[in-house]
């Protein structure tokens, strides 16, 4: 007897070369009612699974492939004698391959507004049941779901036979996709429905290896998100070797940041930090004074850019070395002068929206929290003594505070016209990051202002801002102590803004 295919396909890729290879090899292929057609149209021999159960669709196609002439035929032990006298009894014949893919139902639930019952008829039954029997018997079906696989699976027909690697690898990739399915109907109903999220479900797929972790002696890889477009599906890489776990965990550090500043508006990272973040009336200026705040840590950093990077610009960052430059677009005579440099990466990426929940593992298990997206805006905040704030403090109150958010905690920041003059970061005390930012700002600080991550558990670090001259400090405020750090600044005549808000990142 032939052997026999189960073909029953959405998307039709592939599927005529498949169809066409099996029966020149002498497979009988039965299939269902769209895919049938398919192979109709192009004259390949095909039976309807009706002839093959005896019953027909029903219920609009939710029934088509649920019987156990089907399922019995894939599911049947080769090597079991029971198993193969309770097929001949029952009249079912064996199925060898089956090659099926899903109901599009992850593309129709980004559709906006779609009705929930057309998003209901996109949850497939049959398709998932079939792909899970075949993989189960692996070691006797062939189970197909992606029609990059069809050739391979062809080639290795016509030399004999399917490897015993090839079918575990075939039917641990069946099982990821039913597994995909799942989630992405789980996560999709639940924010449809607006119930608890009592399981936490993710699905990724190994984009490439890379060359090491943090350190050349941990392996790592980076993994896409297999349900929503993650930050490397918006990024094109346009000169340079491949990014390495550092320099994607850097990029994504400088666009957040990026992300909440108009342009034209420069980032510079160094080891996940910012260590230098400005404004200018060109995209040019921005850079020049990101740069001026920290020219030492720039060095082998990455930039991030929100404008179009002109040949001027580029002849710019070519006087010093930077690992990375991403922007949205470069200019064509910028990227000569760019590619001067052979071990720079150059990045494109555009319309990059954050995910509005960050996860985290934690030796084993998760913590989620919902992103920091709380933006600080004039008259969201208390002014201490309702002391009057020029136009330019209010900016650079802002400024200071969106940068604060994105340094690690303890964070201190001194900025002036909307450009950082010193930044200190990641002090297990407040007043010690607060001591390097305005050491960095040194003369420079006198005018400027000052943001915290935190509030001042004691009246040190406005203390110390006072000796530099720090015309006005934003911080959350909510100490037990915050009536001594009122008391200083109002000394010192320091203005200070309370924003209510927190910005700790660990």
């Amino acid at each position: 007897m032939n052997p026999r295919a189960l073909l029953s396909v959405s998307d039709k890729t592939n599927l005529d070369e498949l169809a066409h290879g099996l029966v020149e090899l002498g497979w009988e292929i039965i299939s269902t009612g769209g895919t049938a057609k398919f192979l109709h149209e192009r004259k390949i021999p095909v039976t309807l699974i009706e002839s093959v159960t005896g019953f027909p669709e029903i219920l609009s196609g939710r029934v088509k492939t649920l019987h156990p002439k089907i399922f019995g035929g894939i599911l049947a032990l080769r090597d079991d004698p029971k198993h193969q006298s309770e097929l001949a009894a029952q009249a079912i014949q064996k199925i060898d391959l089956v090659c099926v893919n899903f109901y599009p139902f992850i593309e129709a639930a980004k559709i906006p507004n779609l009705p929930e019952a057309q998003l209901i008829e996109e949850i497939d039954i049959g398709g998932p049941s079939l792909v899970r029997a075949a993989a189960k018997n692996f070691q006797h079906v062939i189970v197909l779901t992606d029609p990059l696989d069809y050739s391979g699976v062809l080639e290795e027909l016509r030399r004999g036979g399917v490897s015993e690697t090839t079918r575990r690898r075939l039917a641990l990739k069946a099982f990821a996709k039913v597994a995909e399915l799942d989630i992405a109907i789980y996560q999709t109903l639940q924010e449809r429905w607006d119930l608890p999220r009592e399981r936490l479900f993710l699905a990724y797929r190994r984009a490439h290896e890379l060359r090491y972790g943090e350190n050349p002696h941990q392996r790592a890889a980076l993994y896409q998100n297999a349900l929503v477009p993650g930050l490397s599906s918006h990024i094109e890489v346009l000169w340079g070797k491949e990014l390495s776990y550092n320099n994607w965990l850097d990029t994504e550090s400088a666009l957040a940041l990026l992300n909440e500043l108009a342009p034209p508006a420069c980032v510079i990272i160094k080891h996940n930090n910012p260590c230098g973040v400005a404004r200018g009336k060109t995209l040019l200026e921005a850079y020049v004074r990101a740069l001026e705040c920290d020219p030492v840590s720039a060095f082998g950093g990455i930039v991030a850019l929100n404008q179009t990077v002109s040949k001027e610009l580029a002849e710019k960052l070519n006087e010093i070395f930077l690992e990375i430059i991403v922007a949205p677009e470069f200019a064509p005579d910028a990227l000569p002068i760019l590619h001067q440099k052979k071990d720079r990466r150059l990045l494109r990426c555009k319309d990059l929206a954050f995910p509005k929940e960050t996860l985290r593992f934690l030796s084993g298990d998760l913590l989620a929290q919902d992103t920091d997206s709380i933006v600080i805006r004039e008259g969201s905040w208390q002014v201490l003594d309702g002391a009057k704030l020029t136009e330019q403090e209010q900016r650079d109150l802002i400024f200071a505070f969106t940068v604060c958010k994105h340094v690690k905690s303890n964070a201190i920041v001194v900025a002036k016209d909307e450009a950082t003059l010193g930044i200190g970061a990641g002090q297990t005390n407040r007043v010690g990051s607060a001591r390097i930012a305005l050491t960095q700002a040194g003369e420079k600080a006198r005018g400027a202002v000052l943001a915290s991550d935190g509030f001042f558990p004691f009246p040190d670090t406005v203390e110390l801002a006072a000796q530099y001259g720090i015309a006005a400090i934003i911080q959350p405020g909510g100490s037990v102590r915050d009536e001594e750090a009122f008391a200083t600044a109002r000394k010192h005549k320091i203005k200070m803004v309370l924003t209510g808000v927190r910005h700790f990142r660990h």
